[in-house]
């Protein structure tokens, strides 16, 4: 396992415990950009938890009465008819022919199959599985000792764009990268706690995302991150200035390097905790994750959450916390040109295909776009009719009916 501390002379150890940064408060902007990119996938984790858990039956539908007692596991919103009922185009009810079993079961329409087997697709495409195994293996080597608790793993796995079966699917294609490990300690329950552990330290994997633009960089400038403030965000000069001129000067210190050498509360360790989140968020096919997760990922570094949100706090030109769909989400700036993302990953093409399909509900026999029902009611504008051709829509009816 790599852990490299860096040869300094007494005077550079002693400038590493120094702290400057400016008391000054920084508040909180909202960015409606942002918060727009963050609310299109409300309730899209839930969708894809239910949706693998009705295909993983034999007969890929399942009765409705067996899904609602599994609303916490699936993180539904509400209860799970409901849930259903709200994404008409994604989920069908229907009453089984045999006449012995009459209550309603729910299935995927033929257009959310359709999705699915695509995704399915790209999932087995071995060129995405092996970034897949890369990117997992970058997140262990981050991680204190090359290991994270399963646990942890699970509540990345969607914003990862790691399959939900990744142990039984994923792992035994990679055995030389990863192993399953008893981390030597237990729960608040006595249970013992496993772990994926990385099986060798990958030099060719030990390179951030930021260390790769400088080898792009011809001139070997020094390594700034992109601050991108949203208009109207008054960050004071003080501040400003002390971000410019002395915090983006200071060396990067690597995410995949051992810097628990550094003083807690030096401008040296803040810099390479900013290093650790914009590498993580990095590492998501979204470039975002919820708070709670990041803050996880921090206590079992050792970091704890107060070092991980002052880093948040103290740089909302790199990273932004956004209070929409019933959590707090952090996003990568720079990943992001207004509501859009500046390099999609190919999996989130699929998952805006699911978006899409949310996004349609009925009015009057007619699908149309939620959110244009939405602004019809706030009498902002009237319907906007996803498609006014009759035959469009008998061929919506007909893939439906054909499905009964």
């Amino acid at each position: 396992m790599k852990c490299e501390v860096l040869q300094l002379s007494a005077t550079a150890r002693r400038h590493l415990h120094l702290r400057t940064f400016i008391n000054a408060r920084i508040k909180w902007v909202r960015d409606p950009y942002l918060d727009a990119a963050v609310e299109r996938e409300k309730n899209l984790k839930s969708l894809h938890s239910l949706k693998n858990l009705i295909l993983s039956h034999p007969s890929q539908s399942l009765p409705l009465s067996a899904i609602s007692p599994l609303k916490p596991h699936l993180s539904l919103p509400t209860t799970a008819d409901k849930f259903i009922q709200s994404y008409p185009f994604i989920f069908k009810i229907f009453l089984p022919p045999n006449k012995t079993n009459p209550f309603p079961h729910v299935k995927l329409t033929p257009k959310a199959l359709s999705i699915h087997c695509d995704e399915l697709l790209h999932l087995n495409m071995s060129r995405y599985r092996l970034d897949l195994a890369q990117r997992l293996a970058k997140l262990l080597m981050i991680a204190r000792g090359g290991r994270l608790p399963l646990h942890l793993i699970d509540t990345l796995t969607f914003d990862l764009g790691l399959p939900h079966d990744y142990l039984l699917t994923l792992l035994p294609e990679f055995p030389d990268y990863f192993q399953i490990c008893d981390l030597g300690f237990r729960d608040s329950n006595g249970e013992i706690v496993f772990g994926l552990g990385l099986l060798n330290w990958r030099d060719d994997l030990a390179l951030s995302e930021m260390e790769k633009r400088r080898d792009c960089d011809l001139n070997g400038m020094q390594i700034k991150y992109s601050m991108n403030l949203p208009k109207g965000f008054d960050l004071q000069k003080r501040v400003e200035d002390w971000v410019e001129q002395q915090w983006q000067h200071l060396p990067y210190i690597s995410p995949y390097e051992n810097a628990f050498h550094l003083s807690p509360n030096s401008d040296h360790a803040e810099r390479w905790m900013v290093g650790v989140i914009h590498e993580l968020l990095s590492l998501m096919v979204t470039k975002k994750t919820e708070r709670e997760n990041v803050f996880r990922f921090g206590e079992f570094l050792g970091i704890g959450r107060v070092r991980v949100k002052k880093a948040l706090v103290h740089f909302p030109g790199i990273f932004y916390v956004s209070n929409k769909i019933r959590t707090q989400t952090v996003v990568l700036r720079e990943a992001y040109r207004k509501k859009l993302m500046t390099e999609k990953h190919p999996l989130m093409a699929i998952r805006n295909r699911y978006i899409s399909l949310m996004e349609l509900v009925l009015r009057r026999g007619r699908p149309v776009r939620g959110a244009a029902v939405r602004r019809r009611e706030r009498g902002r504008t009237c319907l906007r009719v996803v498609s006014n051709k009759k035959e469009d829509w008998n061929r919506w009816r007909r893939s439906d009916d054909d499905d009964d």
